[in-house]
Parts: C-alpha cells; structure tokens; sequence
C-alpha cells in the first residue's frame, strides 16, 4: 500500500498524508500529474489511501468504489432525532443523554454518530475499530466532514474513534464504567444486496463475535449490551441476546440488560 494526495495538494493535505503514511507504516508518493493507476502500477502497488482536501480515500483494487466516510443513513437518523422523533436503535438501548457508549465494531461508524448525538455533551461515544486503515479513513473523515448542521458536525468530532481489539478494550476496563456496548459485527449471512457495504466488505474483520468477548462487555456495561445482526442469525441464541427489534425486513437486534438496570 501507499498514501499520496490530489495532483495539487495543500500543505495541510500534504502534512495529512505524510502523518497517515508513518501510522499505518507505508510510503508517502508524490503524487505530481500521474493517474492513480499510473502510479500504482509504477509502484507496482494496489492498494492506495488518497488524501484530498475534502477527506481521505481507500482503494483496494478489487472494487472501483473507494472506501471514505460519509454519514449516509446516519445523517437521516440524526436529522430525525434533532425533530424529536425516535431511533429505533436508541430506544432500545435506552439511551440517554450523558451516557457512556461504546461501539465495539464501529466500521464507517454509523452508528456511532447517532449514539453521539443521543448522548449529547455531557456524554461520550468510544469507537473502536481493528483494522487499521479502515479506523484511519473514518478517523479523519468524522474530524472534518461539514454535514451542513453545526450540531451533528459537532457530534461527529465528539467520537473518540480507536484503533485496537475490541475484546483486548473492554477487558482494560473497570465493570460497570459504561452504559452500553454494543455490537455490529459483519454478518454471518450477509446481506448482499447492500451495495452501500461494497467497499467496506474486503477491508473489514469478519471475524465472529466471541462469548468471551460478550461476557466483558456484561462486565463493563451499566445499562444493556446490544448486538445488530441478520434477522435469522444463530447468534442471537449462541451468544445469549434475547431479540427484541427487526429494524428492516432483514435487520434486528438483540438485547441483554444488564441486572437491575432499568430500575437503578
């Protein structure tokens, strides 16, 4: 892999790039008149990070969709917040403002952004993501993308996005330090037909979700832990989510409340 820029860089642009190209440890290219598969193919590389002024772009060279942040859906959510009307995901987790949340799979952080918002400034999202080129990219997207609404941007930069194993996380913390983790893990039985997730699938861990990983997030949560999977998955009953919510015709949720929540 390699990181370069637009063919005219700033020196912000250019400072972004070199600082991505020393985290992820690949070389910075000037990118000078060259086409993206000019250079890759001088570089005898596939895989680029792009940096433009507006956001940060990952090719993989399997799919001509580059992967970069964008709240798709999110914002939509948010926007439905801000009206007062309600989430699906934030009333079932019960989540209120000043909570503590952490997103364990955070991926193009979707969810996070609408935990952001629900929890407000005197709560705090912690976005945790494995794979580091995919946490990097939405890293810097969630610092500098202009959504039009000062308050969502203000609850996008809000999200502390890290880069480690969610397990090794939540086995550093101390029980009942969070109000809800939850769990967006890629799904057993994809849905494929979700052509927003194309260029997200070949970057993303798709490992399973662990029962060890399960029991310390009971450990560290104070309210619930939640897990968003296919309707028909098995994991639901494996790992012991009890599934309250279909979201979509294909999408639900399932819950595990953590004892006594609901009435401390």
């Amino acid at each position: 892999m390699i990181v370069t820029t637009s063919d005219k860089p700033s020196q912000k642009a250019l400072a972004t790039a070199k600082r991505l190209a020393d985290e992820l440890s690949a070389p910075y290219v000037v990118r000078g008149r060259q086409t993206l598969r000019q250079l890759a193919e001088k570089m005898e590389k596939i895989e680029l990070i792009v940096v433009t002024e507006k956001e940060v772009r990952f090719y993989d060279g399997q799919t001509e969709t580059p992967l970069y942040f964008h709240p798709s859906m999110a914002f939509v959510r948010v926007k439905r917040l801000r009206k007062g009307e309600s989430d699906p995901l934030i009333d079932l987790t019960d989540c209120k403002p000043g909570d503590r949340v952490i997103d364990c799979t955070a991926g193009l952080a979707s969810d996070s952004l609408v935990f952001s918002y629900a929890v407000g400034e005197t709560g705090a999202v912690t976005a945790i993501e494995s794979q580091a080129i995919l946490c990097a990219v939405v890293r810097e997207g969630l610092a500098v993308y202009q959504s039009g609404l000062p308050d969502v941007d203000v609850a996008m930069r809000r999200i502390q996005m890290i880069n480690v194993n969610h397990a090794q996380y939540l086995t550093g913390l101390p029980d009942k330090s969070v109000d809800i983790v939850y769990f967006d893990p890629m799904f057993r039985q994809p849905i494929h037909e979700s052509s927003a997730l194309e260029p997200l699938r070949n970057l993303a861990n798709d490992s399973e979700l662990t029962a060890d990983a399960v029991r310390e997030a009971i450990r560290v949560a104070r309210k619930s832990v939640v897990m968003k999977e296919h309707r028909d998955s098995g994991e639901f009953a494996r790992l012991g989510f009890e599934r309250r919510h279909v979201n979509t015709s294909k999408i639900a949720y399932g819950v595990i409340e953590v004892a006594g929540s609901r009435n401390e």
